[in-house]
């Protein structure tokens, strides 16, 4: 197992992103779950979704978000690099149960309805949530909380962007809460 790994999940439009870059800006480990990990592929076993069931359900957003995995080998992988103090892995799988295991602390961006309506009706169309089919499948998710791992830590990302970092630095012993980032 690595040093310290740490999962930050969060319904599309809660900062998973924007925290991502600044941990980043600040000099830490990340991993863009979304970017580097994710695939179209069955959430039990990992399986890549074939060509036909891409071209018969590529346009279902249900089915779509259903069906966004990340690549458990390369998480299992990078959990076990040593050669980073810290990993953030930032981003949302339907398979989280297949590795949440492997991390130190679930962090989960937490924000209010009309904040999330807020950002997504902000998003173009081409980012999840712009489109008002995903928006609908954003808003369920948010309010059934269906796709976030449970006995996860909850973050107010309704603060501006470095305060919330600052939170998630501090509850992982790095820095204090006041903001000073690594001690």
């Amino acid at each position: 197992m690595g040093i310290r790994n740490y999962l930050i999940e969060g319904v599309s439009g809660t900062g998973k992103t924007s925290v991502a870059t600044e941990l980043q800006r600040r000099g830490y480990h990340v991993i863009h779950g979304d970017r580097e990990l994710a695939y179209q592929g069955d959430p039990l076993t990992g399986e890549r979704l074939d060509e036909a069931a891409l071209r018969q359900n590529g346009q279902d957003v249900n089915f779509r978000h259903r069906h966004h995995i990340w690549n458990v080998g390369r998480v299992r992988s990078a959990c076990a690099d040593r050669s980073h103090p810290i990993t953030f892995f930032c981003g949302g799988s339907r398979n989280s149960g297949r590795f949440i295991d492997l991390f130190d602390a679930v962090f989960v961006l937490e924000i209010d309805l009309e904040t999330l309506k807020g950002r997504l009706a902000g998003r173009a169309d081409d980012e999840f949530g712009g489109k008002p089919a995903e928006l609908n499948v954003v808003l369920r998710a948010h309010a059934t909380r269906e796709d976030l791992p449970d006995d996860a830590i909850g973050i107010d990302a309704t603060q501006p962007l470095g305060s919330v970092v600052d939170d998630i630095l501090w509850r992982c012993g790095e820095g204090d809460r006041a903001g000073t980032g690594r001690e």
